[in-house]
């Protein structure tokens, strides 16, 4: 898998010197990565609104007019799955770190076996949280993780993902179905719902944890209830 990391660092110095520790790292444990720089996060979040696939950050947080955690509020807006990493020179932040969940916090000059355990636990992190699908709609990539999927249903020829927000994207439902694990099951011609998320099964209808109803077609009834039991 390639993953696809920014150092945003406004130290000419201090980012060359962390993007030289990525290569090493990702060149001695085998991953592929696409690395870009950023001397600002105003730089970052431009490049951001037309590419929003990045997976690893390391923020350096005393930048220029907008520091690192402000720029990572942003982010997590939209984005509850890249892996945050700060830099800084000072403990003065860290609180401020909890509300955008970042995964470390590294102190310069930071240490090379340091950066490279933190970038092991991120891919990690990356992994637990599992694949996340990328959709184009209206020319904005949109990023939906698989884990908060919790059903999907068709209308005409579009298909609308009920996640934390609801997608809808030009597609089939079969198309759909192949990026999926086998925590989804798909009831009927119109429906594929994840196992995880359901709290009932009556003959007529599936119950969701959030309180959704999935109408059940005729004779669908056994197949959900050895899809769930399969699936544990």
């Amino acid at each position: 898998m390639k993953y696809k990391l920014a150092v945003c660092d406004d130290s000419d110095a201090d980012r060359e010197y962390i993007l030289n520790m990525v290569r090493r790292w990702a060149a001695g444990s085998g991953h592929v990565v696409h690395i870009d720089t950023f001397m600002s996060a105003e730089s970052f979040l431009f490049r951001y609104a037309g590419e929003s696939d990045y997976d690893i950050l390391l923020l350096d947080i005393e930048m220029g007019e907008m520091d690192g955690v402000t720029m990572a509020k942003q982010l997590r807006k939209s984005n509850d799955t890249v892996q945050i990493v700060f830099i800084t020179g000072y403990f003065d932040y860290i609180s401020e770190g909890y509300e955008v969940a970042a995964l470390h916090y590294l102190m310069k000059p930071v240490r090379e076996e340091k950066l490279c355990s933190v970038l092991d636990r991120a891919i990690e992190k990356l992994a637990k949280n599992e694949k996340v699908l990328t959709f184009d709609v209206g020319g904005e990539l949109v990023r939906v993780p698989v884990c908060q999927i919790r059903y999907a249903d068709v209308f005409g020829n579009y298909v609308t993902i009920h996640a934390l927000s609801d997608t809808t994207v030009k597609m089939t439902l079969s198309e759909l179905e192949k990026q999926l694990d086998e925590r989804f099951y798909r009831v009927g011609r119109s429906v594929i719902i994840n196992l995880t998320q359901i709290i009932r099964v009556a003959k007529t209808e599936i119950r969701l944890a959030d309180g959704t109803p999935i109408p059940l077609p005729r004779g669908a009834y056994d197949g959900v209830n050895r899809a769930i039991i399969n699936m544990r």
